[in-house]
């Protein structure tokens, strides 16, 4: 399919090199009709996790499959998706999420916390996407286990409570963000990612260690009801970053809002992909 051919919601995000990030949340049992959208595979997953847990897998993963139809031009049913080998051990289990059919070059990340979820989808490159919520306890342990000297240096300096914890989970958004942009996942070592918490952003951040070394522009972006998010994509990516919103598992809402941004060939295996 050419970009002439393409639909609308491909040719606006092609024509800026831009990033759409969606987000939403499931909040109840999706209907029947659009957990058959879903493939066997992945309807195993749900029915394999936890009830809470699969359902809200299942309506994460209708919600990708509903969007990237939109920029597809295919039923959400009739998606296919692989892995990319993990660069750094050759892992597929653990590699990039990719849209293994219809051909593409759409990239997309997902990333869920508790019933909320985000979705980075752009053509201009890889995307990494991490979102949390902050509600699983304190940071105090994770804290020496993920971030640099100097990072811990500025956390633990920060008055204890809401303070601490959003500088630490900035961090870590920020990692996983990138991580995820690399294909390694936090099987990297993430106190050799420096992600300079004190600045605002957007940053560059520099990738030296598991999966080889690069620089990623990585932007905090905004998340309701307290959520913490991070976006990571190429360094010197200029194009603007669009916020969407899906308010159910049925359809996504048109809102839309700009925010201003300061290949290795993927292996088929038809299972899904990892969230």
């Amino acid at each position: 399919m050419s970009d002439s051919d393409s639909p609308a919601e491909y040719r606006a995000l092609a024509a800026d090199g831009g990033v759409h990030v969606w987000q939403g949340s499931t909040r109840d049992a999706p209907p029947a009709a659009a957990l058959r959208l879903l493939s066997a595979a992945e309807r195993t997953v749900m029915r394999r996790r936890p009830r809470t847990e699969g359902l809200r897998y299942a309506g994460a993963h209708i919600a990708v499959r509903q969007i990237l139809s939109r920029y597809l031009g295919v039923p959400a049913a009739g998606l296919r998706f692989g892995t990319r080998p993990c660069p750094w051990c050759a892992d597929p289990g653990h590699g990039r999420p990719v849209v293994a059919g219809p051909p593409t070059d759409l990239d997309f990340n997902l990333s869920h916390a508790g019933p909320h979820w985000a979705l980075a989808v752009s053509t201009a490159g890889p995307v990494g996407i991490d979102v949390e919520d902050g509600r699983s306890g304190s940071s105090a342990g994770a804290a020496a286990l993920v971030l640099s000297a100097s990072e811990l240096t500025y956390v633990n300096g920060l008055p204890e409570g809401d303070a601490r914890e959003a500088a630490f989970l900035r961090c870590w958004t920020r990692k996983e963000a990138v991580v995820k942009t690399i294909g390694t996942g936090i099987t990297a070592d993430l106190k050799g990612l420096e992600v300079r918490p004190e600045h605002a952003g957007p940053l560059t951040v520099r990738s030296t260690g598991q999966g080889g070394t690069g620089e990623w522009l990585v932007q905090d972006l905004p998340g309701a009801g307290g959520l913490f998010v991070a976006l990571a994509r190429p360094a010197g990516s200029t194009g603007p970053v669009t916020l969407r919103t899906l308010t159910s598992a049925t359809g996504p809402a048109p809102e839309a809002a700009p925010v201003p941004a300061r290949d290795t060939a993927a292996t088929s295996l038809l299972v899904p992909f990892r969230s």
